[in-house]
């Protein structure tokens, strides 16, 4: 009996031990396909089309069914179609449409500060996505402060993302490509300044990967591969580019402008490192499916805006260049003054042959730039023309370049003196960025220069044409 319990005993025992072993056996960790899969859609500058969100969204929705997806913005959301930057919340139908869409997360743009200071807090706000820059700070004026980075973390895949913004603005100071007046309160750095100090963000965050999306410009982008290595791709915007590259190891992209294209990265992402990549720029003016629901609201939008009035006629069709001809000399007679100015990058759009709608003029000048007049003398005058470095159109005479010198005739070609008086008109946008030339206080107009063209147009019944004028002037 003994012998029986001994042997009962050793045999439990050796059971127990034997059935620990083997749980101890299947808990240890076993070997995980580290492989995650991932999908990145981009677009840059959309300048407030709206019309193919509808597409963009049922092409994101399909892929959301296959596979991890995020959705990234490289800046300028606004400033371009008068829909949205008419709208009684100026920018507001932008928002919505990206909110709708499910983006993830924007870099700031140089034109989302072109409504001014409260509408961008409004639009903060609202935006359900992340606003993302390392280059600015608002300052406690009331604008939510963005991320300098933010990670997105989707099922298993984690990927931060590096805003900065460019800073070329006006000369003597460090401010995006706006309205100076409009970013009076806020502070913004050179990407230089900034971005060696997010150089361990991967490590920090741990994430799959680390993306720098900007608005510098495609030049600046290959700079930054060039010279930041860290960095596992870059998504741009700014330069309106079409760009799929790869410089130093970095994947490059750009999706052109106004909303034409749709950028598509399909990523396999295996230890923290990119091992396969493919690339599709989508053409969304020849794709045919589209959300009818978000379509739907985009018509609404479209509709409300009531811009299809016909206010005028044009004989011919206009390139921008032309359009700069006609607009200075629209100006010139409404604002009822001597000679105009318009930078050339203020005119945004061409002009097609035959009538002539009030949102074609809002499309060329989409930024609510206010009507300003100063007294100068022509040497004063002269002085800005040689030394800003920039190009002009131009009413009102004739301004020629003789040698290193400048001389301007009136409409009889009369040469000007050095000291004779004009009063000149412009938008103030212009003062504004080439302050040390307009030193007076200017009087200001109680009009837009676009509601200036619209009201000029509405009360000029001959059809314009100004395709063989050359009022254009940029010292050499």
């Amino acid at each position: 009996m003994r012998f029986i319990k001994q042997f009962l005993t050793i045999f439990l025992f050796s059971f127990f031990v034997l059935a620990c072993s083997k749980d101890e056996n299947t808990s240890s960790p076993i070997p995980q396909n580290n492989t995650k899969e991932l999908t990145i859609f981009h677009i840059n500058d959309q300048h407030g089309k709206l019309d193919n969100f509808s597409k963009i969204k049922y092409i994101i929705d399909q892929e959301k069914e296959l596979t991890n997806v995020m959705v990234v913005c490289g800046g300028d959301i606004f400033s371009g179609n008068p829909v949205v930057d008419n709208h009684n919340e100026k920018g507001f139908p932008m928002i919505d449409l990206m909110n709708k869409v499910g983006f993830d997360i924007s870099t700031i743009g140089n034109h989302e500060f072109d409504y001014g200071e409260v509408i961008l807090k409004d639009r903060f706000q609202q935006s359900n996505f992340q606003w993302i820059c390392a280059n600015v700070n608002m300052n406690t004026i009331g604008i939510p402060e963005p991320n300098e980075y933010k990670t997105i973390t989707k099922n298993n895949v984690k990927v931060t993302f590096l805003g900065l913004v460019e800073t070329n603005g006006k000369e003597n100071a460090i401010i995006p490509s706006t309205h100076p007046w409009r970013v009076q309160n806020l502070t913004f750095q050179k990407y230089t300044s900034v971005i060696n100090n997010y150089a361990q963000i991967k490590e920090t965050e741990d994430s799959d990967l680390y993306i720098a999306l900007t608005h510098l410009g495609e030049n600046t982008d290959v700079s930054i591969a060039n010279n930041y290595s860290y960095f596992d791709a870059i998504i741009g915007g700014h330069s309106h580019s079409i760009t799929n590259t790869s410089v130093n190891n970095i994947p490059i992209f750009q999706a052109g402008s106004n909303l034409n294209y749709l950028g598509k990265i399909k990523l396999t992402i295996k230890n923290k490192n990119v091992e396969s990549l493919t690339y599709n720029l989508i053409n969304l003016t020849t794709y045919s499916n589209y959300d009818s629901t978000l379509k739907s609201i985009i018509d609404t939008y479209n509709e409300d805006a009531n811009l299809d009035e016909v206010i005028g006629y044009a004989n011919a069709y206009h390139s921008t260049s032309q359009v700069g001809y006609f607009y200075t000399d629209a100006l010139r007679n409404e604002m009822n003054v001597d000679l105009t100015f318009q930078n050339s990058g203020g005119i945004r759009a061409s002009l097609n042959e035959g009538d002539i709608l009030k949102s074609e003029i809002y499309s060329i000048d989409p930024f609510n730039n206010g009507s300003v007049t100063y007294t100068m003398t022509v040497a004063e005058i002269k002085n800005f023309l040689k030394n800003s470095g920039s190009g002009f159109y131009y009413s009102g005479g004739t301004i020629e370049q003789q040698g290193a010198d400048i001389v301007i005739k009136n409409e009889t070609q009369e040469i000007l003196s050095d000291n004779f008086n004009l009063k000149i008109g412009l938008n103030d946008y212009i003062p504004a960025v080439y302050d040390s030339y307009f030193t007076q206080t200017p009087t200001f107009l109680p009009y837009t220069t676009a509601e200036a063209i619209i009201n000029y147009l509405e009360n000029n019944s001959s059809p314009i044409n100004f395709t063989n004028y050359n009022n254009y002037f940029k010292f050499e």
